[in-house]
């Protein structure tokens, strides 16, 4: 199987909610850091998997909805946890629906809030 992947780095703010966790619960940024990989059986008539400037591009789009901007203001995180397991299965989610090429097989996300922790999340498509 061909495995792709593209890193962008983005700051983003939130606060828990449901729970007790501190200075978790104040509004704080992450400089958080995304990985998308993209995986599959076979390579399209360029031989790619995918062109990696076109998965730049979909990272950019993404990323600008949340890039320096409170997780907790926007709809996709009302009411919710803006855990970071959240937030990663929400970017998997948002991204896979952008990625249009029809030979990806897998889409993972690992999203790193700081040089220690991430959570990720994968589907099969």
């Amino acid at each position: 199987m061909y495995r792709v992947s593209v890193q962008k780095a983005f700051t983003a703010r939130h606060y828990l909610i449901g729970g007790d966790w501190g200075v978790e619960n104040q509004l704080h940024a992450h400089p958080y850091r995304l990985e998308i990989e993209l995986s599959g059986y076979d390579l399209d008539q360029h031989q790619y998997l995918v062109d990696i400037v076109a998965i730049e591009n979909v990272l950019e789009q993404q990323i600008a909805l949340v890039r320096e901007k409170t997780l907790n203001d926007l709809p996709a995180f009302a009411g919710v946890n803006p855990s970071l397991e959240y937030f990663a299965r929400w970017l998997c989610e948002s991204l896979s629906a952008k990625m249009i090429a029809g030979n990806i097989q897998r889409v993972a996300v690992r999203l790193w809030e700081n040089d220690a922790a991430w959570a990720g999340y994968e589907l099969e498509r």
